[in-house]
């Protein structure tokens, strides 16, 4: 007897199985035949919820959106956490650096992943930078930072950490990496108009990741 699920239902059981498919043999060397296999489906079925591969990709990345996002959130809105605690919270949250969301980069870091990557990439880029800016807009009401230009210099945080510390962009040795992490620290202290080493607990979150 055929099974009819609802369309839901149906449409996350392909996202789980692009999931795992993607991870095992990346978006590349994953068709749209190993999804209906992996599934269970007919073709037709799998159009009905997604025009193309790339748009079941899209919609897995909707999916780790929420899960990179989310959370960075809900510590942002955490108006009990001291600001600079919050902002390193959220960097950790969003894995600019390690964090809770490492099975997903491990996932997208793959070559065979290539556009995902970008993808997420751009996903981090547009979601993290207003989460970050609406933390440091209070350090300014609080008087902690002292900048014209908080989205602005959130972007450029958010886009050189996102570069230079994913190693799949640069390919730094832990020389190269502690002195990176220094000069980081030195000019988002003056972006933000701090006093000197007033995020050096910044240094010990990379250092742990």
């Amino acid at each position: 007897m055929r099974v009819v699920k609802e369309a839901e239902e149906r449409r996350n059981e392909i996202i789980d199985a692009a999931d795992e498919l993607f991870g095992q043999k990346g978006f590349d060397g994953t068709s749209t035949n190993d999804i209906l296999e992996k599934v269970g489906i007919a073709r037709g079925t799998l159009y009905h919820h997604f025009k193309s591969k790339e748009d079941i990709m899209d919609a897995l990345i909707e999916r780790y959106s929420v899960r990179l996002l989310g959370t960075a959130q809900e510590i942002a809105a955490d108006k009990s956490i001291p600001v600079v605690e919050r902002i390193i919270r959220v960097v950790m949250a969003l894995n600019l650096s390690g964090g809770s969301s490492m099975e997903i980069m491990e996932h997208i870091h793959k070559p065979q992943n290539a556009l995902m990557h970008q993808k997420i990439e751009k996903v981090i880029i547009n979601g993290v930078t207003p989460i970050l800016t609406g933390i440091i807009h209070e350090g300014i009401q609080q008087g902690l930072f002292h900048t014209p230009y908080p989205y602005e210099c959130m972007e450029m945080v958010v886009i050189y950490a996102n570069t230079v510390f994913d190693e799949d962009m640069v390919q730094i040795t832990s020389e190269e990496r502690a002195s990176r992490i220094q000069a980081f620290v030195f000019n988002v202290e003056r972006l933000l108009g701090v006093k000197s080493g007033s995020l050096k607990d910044v240094m010990q979150m990379f250092g742990s990741g």
